[in-house]
């Protein structure tokens, strides 16, 4: 009779585990898809063939500071222009590693630092005919490797020709 009634309290106590992770493990997914939702829902979006859209120009988008010490930092800056008729976007900015930041600047108002693992749901608004200055800030000494090394930051767009668009810096790190 003990026997019984202590296979069912472990039972339920299992059940309860079972519904309890089944719980949390619904609750994080919903949490992940509204936050993805949220952050996109800033984002108007435009069809390729659209007449009237945003239009990201950049003039040059890669830069070689050539040798530098591992002690170094190396800051390079980048424009993007929008030559459309609508607002350009820029958002979900990341960088290629935890050693290079990305900053952009736009009328004088920069934003938060962005980097490799860092989630962010900033987004940046250039009307028609405004410039936005992207800053790269390498720090080869954060993650220390030496010879020939590229950096990136990517920006995505809701250009449709250029969703995403990278900027890189070059370096010989002795």
């Amino acid at each position: 009779m003990n026997y019984q009634k202590n296979s069912e309290i472990n039972h339920k106590s299992i059940y309860w585990i079972i519904g309890g992770i089944t719980a949390i493990a619904i609750i994080a997914i919903g949490f992940v898809a509204f936050s993805e939702s949220k952050s996109q829902a800033k984002v108007t979006k435009y069809d390729a063939t659209s007449i009237s859209r945003p239009i990201a120009f950049i003039a040059f988008n890669f830069t070689d500071v050539g040798k530098i010490k591992i002690q170094d930092e190396k800051i390079a800056e980048f424009t993007i222009e929008n030559k459309g008729d609508q607002p350009l976007i820029l958002y979900n900015i990341t960088s290629s590693c935890g050693c290079t930041i990305g900053t952009v600047t736009i009328n004088g108002q920069k934003s938060p630092k962005f980097t490799m693992h860092v989630k962010n749901d900033w987004t940046g608004t250039l009307l028609p005919s405004e410039k936005a200055i992207v800053t790269l800030t390498y720090n080869p000494s954060s993650m220390p490797v030496k010879g020939d090394v590229t950096r990136a930051i990517y920006v995505s767009t809701n250009d449709p020709y250029n969703k995403d668009l990278t900027f890189s810096i070059k370096a010989f790190v002795e």
